[in-house]
């Protein structure tokens, strides 16, 4: 199997929605697709708002996390560096366009959309049987020396 992203990258990542290394999170896999990042991801029951449909907060987390990777991997790219720099979610806005249901592989999309410098903006989808449920717009920033997020990776 080939290794994600954030494997290959961040495998002793604990966070929430896409560290490896946090068996109770979401464990977002995140791969190359031309000049996007795509991902697929299976919700459990556990992550319902109610039967069927997956939680809003869920889906915030899938898309932030898919987005933060996205602007960490564009940077990388764009710097000609080994590996990503660690970048952080300064803004992220979810429009919920539908009820997100549970019962097959949801598809996430994120492309980068402006750069400046360290800041990164990307937009996202979330799909489900070919609709779109969810987009997100976010604002990321590569971190320095100081920050607590700082080598997090």
């Amino acid at each position: 199997m080939t290794q994600s992203i954030q494997e290959q990258y961040a495998p002793k990542n604990s966070c929430f929605g896409c560290g490896p290394a946090n068996e109770k999170g979401l464990r977002i896999r995140s791969f190359a697709d031309g000049d996007q990042l795509v991902a697929s991801w299976q919700a459990s029951d556990h992550h319902e708002a109610f039967p069927g449909m997956l939680n809003g907060g869920i889906t915030g987390a899938l898309l932030d996390c898919h987005s933060n990777w996205t602007a960490a991997w564009h940077l990388m790219r764009r710097n000609g560096t080994d590996s990503p720099p660690c970048t952080v979610t300064a803004e992220f806005h979810v429009k919920l366009r539908r009820p997100t249901p549970t019962d097959a592989a949801l598809q996430l999309r994120a492309r980068v959309v402006e750069t400046d410098g360290s800041k990164v903006v990307v937009e996202a989808e979330m799909i489900a049987h070919d609709k779109v449920c969810a987009t997100c717009r976010g604002v990321f920033v590569a971190v320095e020396p100081g920050h607590p997020a700082y080598h997090r990776w």
